[in-house]
């Protein structure tokens, strides 16, 4: 199930993010772009069920920071960020073997502070809202 899901975000244009550390251990998660705006996927595994086989809050909360994130940088032009608040809710559950979308979008941007929000669906239900605020860190 699991590559018949990637074969078909590969058909629609979505590509591998590259990731290392943590985040890939919760991926691959995929990105395109369309219509000018950043969307993101997760293919749901078994690895992302918690204790009743649903989809794990965590997984939903990890997914939307680093989503809301990638769009911060996107956003601002800077490479190094840090979130500084993300406030979750969840709306419904997720099941495995299903394909999470992320939509982020810019609610505000500041010299310091970027303000994202986004719902994770899958198709046409929402599985959970988040939005974010991420902190614009000095290059070093």
């Amino acid at each position: 199930m699991i590559d018949k899901a990637a074969a078909q975000l590969q058909a629609d244009g979505w590509t591998i993010v590259e990731a290392t550390g943590f985040i890939q251990l919760v991926g691959p998660l995929w990105e395109r772009t369309a219509n000018g705006e950043h969307e993101f996927a997760l293919v749901t595994q078994d690895k992302h069920h918690n204790r009743r086989g649903l989809v794990q809050g965590g997984v939903l909360m990890t997914f939307a920071d680093r989503t809301c994130g990638m769009t911060a940088r996107y956003v601002s032009g800077k490479p190094t960020l840090a979130t500084i608040q993300l406030d979750t809710h969840f709306v419904e559950a997720g099941k495995i073997g299903e394909t999470l979308i992320s939509r982020p979008r810019l609610v505000r941007s500041t010299r310091s502070l970027i303000f994202i929000t986004t719902e994770i669906t899958v198709e046409t239900r929402c599985i959970a809202m988040a939005s974010g605020v991420f902190k614009i860190l000095r290059s070093e």
